[in-house]
This record gives structure tokens, sequence and C-alpha cells, in this order.
């Protein structure tokens, strides 16, 4: 079935039937890439390490706001 059959068949559709249909096409797009936030950990767990360790300076948020 086509795009554009798939979008005629919807539309003759309830309303809420509709709604449903669409919700449940935006929640099948937000779905979390896993390997995404493993690779978010392992940067977040390496930046942690290095300040620890006195390699990465902190930087105060009062700065950060400021240079906007």
């Amino acid at each position: 079935m086509s795009t554009k059959e798939l979008l005629d068949a919807a539309m003759k559709l309830k309303p809420e039937e509709r709604l449903t249909l669409v919700e449940g096409l935006i929640q099948s797009l937000d779905e979390p890439d896993q390997r995404l936030d493993e690779i978010w950990a392992e940067e977040s767990e390496r930046r942690l390490k290095a300040y620890r360790e006195g390699k990465l300076e902190g930087i105060p948020l009062e700065e950060i706001f400021k240079r906007e």
C-alpha cells in the first residue's frame, strides 16, 4: 500500500481513531536510540574522570550565562 493510499484510508477514520493513529506514529519516531545513549554515557564518564583528575577545568554557571 502506498503512502497516499494509507493517508486516504486514514482520512476516512473517525477523528478519535485518527488521533490514535497520529499518536502511535509520533511515538514510534520518538523512541530513544540505545547506541546514542551509550555514546553519551561514555562521554560523560570520560569528562567526569578528566575533571576529577584535574585534566579538565570546570566553568562556573554564572560565567556560562554571561557568554550569551
